[in-house]
């Protein structure tokens, strides 16, 4: 089990990304993982929200959890020098 202090650090971590260009690299599981880019647009309690602008105009919300990094589900790196989120 996770503990608080552990989600709390990634969600300070996260909460500096906001308004940042990021990647995501999410596992869907059976092999299929998915790579989007897009802004960071907020942050709450339990979630966070990314801003993915597909064409057409066309703009696409996706939100994950802070336990979803935990896991290792979802990867976040920062576009502009390739940092990564940090799990601890």
């Amino acid at each position: 089990m996770a503990s608080k202090n552990t989600l709390a650090e990634i969600k300070r971590n996260v909460e500096h990304l906001v308004g940042e260009k990021v990647r995501l690299k999410a596992n869907k599981g059976r092999k299929k993982v998915s790579i989007k880019e897009g802004i960071l647009e907020t942050t709450y309690p339990n979630i966070f929200v990314v801003r993915i602008d597909g064409g057409y105009n066309s703009v696409r919300r996706v939100s994950y959890s802070y336990s979803d990094i935990l896991t290792e589900t979802v990867e976040i790196t920062l576009c502009s020098n390739e940092k990564k989120v940090q799990v601890s």
